[in-house]
C-alpha cells in the first residue's frame, strides 16, 4: 500500500486549493473528488483542529491576551476562526475596551457590528461569554 500511496502522490500531485479536475469535478488534496465524496467526519475533525490552532495562534497576538481568562480567550479565538484575523482586528472599540478590562463594553461592541448581524445567536452567546467570563 505504501508504494501505491507514493505512486498516487506522484501522479496526482498535491493541491491545497479547490480545483476542477480533467473530469470536471471539484477536487482537492491528492485528487480527492470533494464534489462527489465530500469529507469524512475524521477528516473534518483534523481540519477543525488545524484551523483552531491557526486561529488560536493569531488571537494570542493581541497585547492583552494574558490578562484574559480562558473563556474570554476562547471568545477571541472563536471570532478569529469565524472571520479571520484581519476582520477581527477591525473591532477597534472592542479591543480598546479589552485593553482596560472593560468586558461589558467589549461585549456591547461585539454586538454592534455587521458580524453580529451575520452570525446571530453565535454573536449573542460569545458576547455574553465575554461579559461574564463564563461559558454558556
Amino acid at each position: 500500500m505504501s508504494k501505491l500511496l507514493e505512486q498516487l502522490k506522484r501522479h496526482e500531485g498535491h493541491r491545497s486549493q479547490l480545483y476542477t479536475c480533467s473530469a470536471g469535478k471539484l477536487t482537492i488534496g491528492y485528487g480527492h473528488n470533494i464534489e462527489e465524496l465530500g469529507v469524512s467526519g475524521a477528516v473534518s475533525e483534523l481540519m477543525l483542529a488545524e484551523d483552531v490552532a491557526v486561529a488560536y495562534d493569531a488571537a494570542m497576538t493581541v497585547p492583552y491576551w494574558d490578562g484574559l481568562n480562558p473563556a474570554r480567550q476562547d471568545v477571541l479565538a472563536n471570532m478569529v476562526f469565524n472571520m479571520g484575523f484581519p476582520r477581527f482586528s477591525g473591532f477597534k472599540k472592542m479591543h480598546a475596551a479589552l485593553e482596560i478590562d472593560d468586558y461589558d463594553t467589549a461585549s456591547k461592541e461585539m454586538l454592534d457590528s455587521k458580524w453580529a448581524v451575520q452570525v446571530g445567536d453565535r454573536a449573542r452567546e460569545l458576547s455574553a461569554q465575554m461579559s461574564n467570563g463564563e461559558y454558556a
